[in-house]
């Protein structure tokens, strides 16, 4: 009688325990939510010329910056898909050597900037502005949908992928959210520019 009893409580713990947390649901699809929202915010009734305008030479445009994200988007989703298929290593735990607010801090610390790699950079491959918004749009409400849904149990699945070192999969999808601020706030800086053309015809 024991040992039956013994083996559907571990099982029931195990079950309970090998999935997504409910906090970190809320705590990713909020911020998923919020930095879209903030993003279509900011772009709102911009015109060709604000899209468009740029600082200086060799600077992004606001329709650079957004290609760029939406560009992003997908090689994260491609990511997210890799990190979920490798399953869980355990032995990676203990190459996580940052929390959440701390790999926060480094992608929206725009004091550091780095120029981004070849294939991120903006060249027109989604057309024009419109269509380019809408990809990142519909990329991003399938990565809400997969965090209200999934239950993988993103804490104990590992990417090794970017520089900084191993992360999880919650960190992951953090910091394709706080990618996504980061340059929101760059487009914030274009359109403080002396120079940023008025919204008038």
């Amino acid at each position: 009688m024991i040992l039956p009893l013994v083996a559907l409580l571990l099982f029931s713990f195990s079950t309970d325990t090998d999935k997504l947390s409910d906090q970190d649901r809320k705590k990713v699809v909020e911020h998923l939510n919020q930095t879209r929202d903030h993003m279509a915010k900011v772009l709102k009734g911009l015109s060709d010329a604000q899209l468009n305008f740029k600082p200086e030479e060799g600077a992004w445009s606001i329709a650079d910056c957004v290609e760029h994200l939406t560009i992003s988007e997908n090689a994260f989703g491609g990511l997210i898909q890799k990190t979920v298929a490798a399953g869980p290593n355990p032995a990676l735990k203990d190459s996580v050597k940052m929390n959440d607010e701390q790999l926060m801090g480094i992608i929206l610390d725009r004091s550091n900037k780095v120029k981004t790699a070849e294939p991120f950079e903006p060249s027109g491959k989604f057309g024009n502005h419109d269509e380019t918004l809408k990809a990142f749009m519909d990329k991003r409400e399938e990565h809400i949908s997969y965090m209200e849904s999934t239950e993988d149990d993103l804490r104990n699945l590992y990417s090794s992928d970017l520089p900084f070192g191993t992360i999880d999969g919650v960190q992951l999808v953090l910091f394709m959210s706080g990618h996504t601020e980061r340059h929101i706030n760059q487009m914030e800086e274009v359109m403080a520019h002396k120079l940023f053309p008025s919204n008038v015809d």
